[in-house]
């Protein structure tokens, strides 16, 4: 059983390494974006290619982000995610890049619209009220799974202890 669990570890860690290549290179993609909107004047088509450098950068931040959680909850502390205090954090982590992430990119989708075809706004209003319903979940679930936490305490102290692991 521990060379499956240490295989697992492996292969959680490639995923994480591979998270943070798709990451640099979209870090990579957006500099170039952005360089060469400014090296071509700055205009509004200049605004355009930087606004879309910038929901670049969203996109490589979420695949950091994934990186990160997925080495420090899956290789590092090597968590087993099935007490209600881990749940709650991994999602949290992950929910509130993924909020953001959305955000950014619907007010870039929302620029873009207004700019270049107005017909496309319904299309970036979607992805914002997505956010929202988003947050409205991840509230509701919180607060649920707070009354689950309750009742586990042992839980809380465990996961407390794996957070040293990080230090």
């Amino acid at each position: 059983m521990k060379a499956i669990m240490r295989a697992f570890a492996i292969i959680h860690g490639l995923m994480a390494v591979l998270f943070a290549c798709a990451a640099l290179l979209l870090i990579i993609v957006a500099a170039h974006m952005g360089w060469t909107a400014f090296t071509a004047g700055l205009d509004q088509s200049a605004a355009q290619e930087i606004i879309e450098a910038v929901g670049l950068l969203a996109a490589a931040v979420v695949a950091l982000q994934i990186s990160q959680t997925i080495a420090e909850e899956e290789v590092i502390r090597a968590a087993h995610i099935s007490a209600p205090t881990r749940v709650r954090r991994f999602l949290s982590r992950f929910f509130v890049v993924v909020v953001v992430a959305l955000a950014i990119e619907g007010l870039v989708a929302t620029f873009k619209a207004l700019h270049e075809d107005p017909a496309q706004l319904p299309y970036a209003a979607s992805i914002l009220f997505s956010v929202g319903v988003i947050l409205a979940g991840w509230g509701v679930f919180i607060r649920l799974n707070r009354s689950a936490e309750e009742l586990e305490p042992e839980a809380m102290a465990e996961a407390k202890r794996e957070d040293k692991k990080l230090q």
